[in-house]
């Protein structure tokens, strides 16, 4: 009678399979060589290393400017700003309205001071050129306010209080902040001379992103331009009711003029500033290295953050005014671009998986001959 043999006593003896299965993958590690055996699935992504070269004096000298016109914006702040219909103006009228006023200056004195010291000089240009882009049109704006708005005397909101322009004398403060555009201008041009002639470049791992950050960049300006061309703070309509009949009126109060429904200067100024918005937005994202891009999207976040926080202020400091939705528009929209801006700043590409081919064929093999 035949009797069953066990699948022990069957076939090659397990040493000699164990021996082959080591003598194919010891086979195929020294085919790889000792470079490709070192490879590990899930090695960590490639470091994003920065390389700055000289930085040229005219870099340096756009950075001074930008740290100038900060510490000339700070000392704008406290000063009388305009007097306006016999009504004193001042842009430091409580501490929250400090506070506001103090953002764009003193982010414009670190970013100064870093470029002059020339550790990262393409970020400091990229926000000097930003800046300077979008204070030609505040500045045009400023000069209006302080000149030529009495010959169209018309409801304005300056400095957080509703006041008719049918009068105005300058104030120091004004002339301060006049000199602190047009020294941000200045820093402007020289950072975009400077730019050719500053090495500063990366890995590049910021490419992959570029688009996307690219698109949402061009919506925010998009939707910050809507939003200012409407005032941030507006005089609420009121409601009449009439004795005799019961019945309830609506009132419009004449309330400030909007962006671009002001004349002359202001007009211009409007303009420049709508079309500087967009076209700062849309460039920034572009900028080498990734740096360069967070410097620009740093200038266009806190531009538009300042204007939102500058209509909360109007509508907190004055009991006349109402905080409007595109007011509120302008405070979110700042917002996004602040978290954009560090997107851009903290983003790390997806890690490389490394896959071994030459390994998963080892893997094959063993488990064949296991068999």
């Amino acid at each position: 009678m035949a009797t069953r043999r066990s699948g022990k006593q069957q076939g090659r003896p397990p040493t000699a399979r164990t021996t082959g299965a080591q003598r194919s993958r010891s086979t195929a590690q020294a085919r790889r060589g000792p470079a490709a055996s070192r490879r590990s699935r899930g090695a960590p992504a490639p470091v994003d290393r920065l390389v700055v070269g000289p930085v040229p004096p005219v870099a340096r000298v756009a950075g001074g400017l930008l740290a100038v016109a900060g510490l000339v914006g700070v000392a704008a702040v406290f000063p009388g700003y305009l007097v306006v219909g016999g009504v004193q103006l001042s842009l430091a009228g409580g501490p929250l309205d400090v506070l506001v006023a103090l953002v764009t200056p003193l982010v414009a004195v670190a970013v100064g001071v870093l470029t002059v010291l020339g550790r990262v000089p393409r970020f400091g240009l990229a926000y000097a050129g930003v800046t300077g882009g979008l204070a030609v049109g505040h500045l045009l704006i400023e000069l209006y306010q302080g000149t030529t708005s009495t010959a169209r005397p018309g409801v304005e909101v300056l400095a957080g209080d509703l006041v008719v322009t049918s009068s105005v004398v300058t104030g120091p403060g004004w002339v301060l902040g006049v000199v602190a555009l047009g020294t941000t201008v200045l820093a402007g041009v020289l950072a975009v001379a400077a730019w050719g002639r500053t090495v500063m470049e990366d890995a590049g791992s910021l490419d992959p992103l570029r688009p996307a950050l690219g698109g949402a960049a061009v919506l925010l300006g998009a939707v910050a331009v809507l939003c200012l061309a409407l005032p941030a703070a507006d005089v609420p309509d009121q409601l009449v009711t009439d004795p005799a009949t019961g019945l309830v009126t609506v009132v419009t109060a004449e309330g400030p003029r909007a962006l671009l429904e002001r004349p002359g200067l202001a007009l211009l100024g409007g303009l420049v500033l709508a079309a500087a918005l967009l076209l700062t937005a849309v460039v920034s994202a572009s900028l080498r290295p990734r740096l360069a891009a967070v410097g620009g999207l740093l200038a266009v976040a806190v531009a538009v953050l300042q204007a939102g926080l500058s209509g909360l202020r109007d509508a907190v400091h004055s009991p006349d005014l109402d905080w409007t939705l595109p007011g509120a528009g302008l405070l979110v929209v700042g917002l996004v671009a602040v978290g954009l801006t560090a997107l851009a700043w903290r983003w790390q590409p997806g890690r490389p998986v490394d896959v071994d081919v030459d390994e998963d064929e080892d893997d094959a093999a063993e488990r064949f001959l296991s068999r």
